[in-house]
């Protein structure tokens, strides 16, 4: 089955299962590098299935032993992905990025400051620690955020100065179309708005890109108008998991951010940023049920915010580096129905100014929107 002969409902199972169980790769590394560590997408690599570009888990436990390989690419760049041997498609993998050759004038590679998701998503952590981290008390158990500091892929605290550069080059060179900014948090006060809206309203100065910010709740829902003034387009908060017995479990420290309050912060950020332009990433695999994670779900639409939910990946050096992947069969559960969900809302990921939402490299989901 090649490209052009997958249904849209094909290419979307397709695509979810090679996000559940991962992509072996034939021989050495191909298209952009993977990324290691992080603060996510972790372990994945960019691949182009059926016209979409999509991020595929392919140097964790599970995708070591996914039944998908995929083959050396043809001299016109195509590989063949194989499931127990049959061939299911074809795939291609993205160049790395011009702007990746550039450092600045004291020598730091622009991919230490900003990385590139996708086909044109730009995607940087201003701040590469938090105050949650190495602590198991209080870390988030998912969490690789200092993995790549460590592995000098990065560096700690990217300036708005330094990230202006950055997203000038890529949209010259590599026609970037939009940015993610996120943060580890830095303190239990603006958790990170601060250090949003410094670097946006640099980026916003030096080249037209619409921005996604991505913070916790801040204490103050003045920090909503903040932002959207500096240039931000869009806001994400995460909530990562939806019952509170997981939360506590799975992210000790964040889970002191209660549901009511992130709920609170959604109503407040929607009446600045608009209806569609905030979301929240959902990472389904960690414990929550399929019914809890849609049930929340509906809770978000109605207030017109969008739940993104992405398949957890079990990131190798974290303490769920064993946990296992959602299955096929369990993101089947909530993928269709939340997609069903969004379309009768009108409530769509490709309507998001900037973002993972409008990405939607890391799930499936904006398939079952059609």
């Amino acid at each position: 089955m090649t490209l052009a002969t997958h249904t849209k409902t094909g290419v979307a199972e397709l695509i979810a299962d090679l996000q559940s169980l991962g992509l072996r790769l034939e021989g050495s590394e191909i298209g952009i590098s993977g990324r290691r560590g992080g603060a996510g997408p972790s372990d994945h690599k960019a691949v182009n299935v059926a016209g979409r570009t999509v991020m595929i888990p392919i140097a964790t436990v599970s995708a070591c032993e996914s039944p998908f390989v995929a083959s050396r690419p043809n001299a016109h760049g195509i590989s063949e992905i194989r499931r127990d041997g049959a061939v299911v498609s074809q795939v291609q993998f993205p160049r790395q990025p011009r702007f990746y050759d550039l450092q600045t004038a004291d020598g730091i590679p622009y991919s230490q400051i900003a990385t590139l998701h996708s086909r044109d998503v730009l995607a940087t952590t201003l701040l590469q620690s938090c105050i949650r981290y190495g602590k198991r008390k209080t870390s988030c158990q998912f969490c690789a955020i200092g993995q790549s500091l460590a592995a000098g892929k990065t560096i700690l605290r990217k300036t708005p100065a330094q990230l202006a550069e950055v997203a000038k080059a890529a949209v010259e060179l590599d026609q970037v179309k939009h940015m993610v900014m996120t943060t580890g948090t830095p303190n239990l006060t603006d958790r990170g708005a601060a250090l949003l809206c410094e670097s946006a309203a640099s980026v916003k100065a030096a080249v037209d890109l619409p921005i996604q910010g991505q913070c916790e709740p801040p204490d103050d829902d003045l920090w909503f108008e903040r932002m959207k003034a500096a240039g931000i387009d869009s806001l994400g908060m995460h909530l990562e998991a939806v019952m509170p017995a997981v939360r506590a479990r799975i992210m000790p420290g964040k889970a002191g951010v209660p549901l009511e309050r992130y709920m609170a912060a959604f109503d407040a950020a929607v009446a600045v940023f608009g209806r569609g332009q905030v979301s929240t990433y959902i990472l389904a695999g960690l414990g929550d049920t399929p019914e809890a994670i849609l049930s929340v779900s509906e809770q978000l639409i109605a207030k017109g915010v969008y739940p993104f939910v992405v398949p957890f990946v079990p990131i190798t050096g974290t303490p769920l580096q064993n946990h296992p992947a959602p299955t096929p069969a369990f993101m089947a559960q909530i993928l269709p129905p939340l997609g069903a969900m969004l379309k009768q809302a009108n409530l769509l990921s490709q309507d998001m100014k900037a973002g993972c939402a409008k990405c939607a490299a890391c799930s499936a989901l904006a398939s079952y929107e059609v």
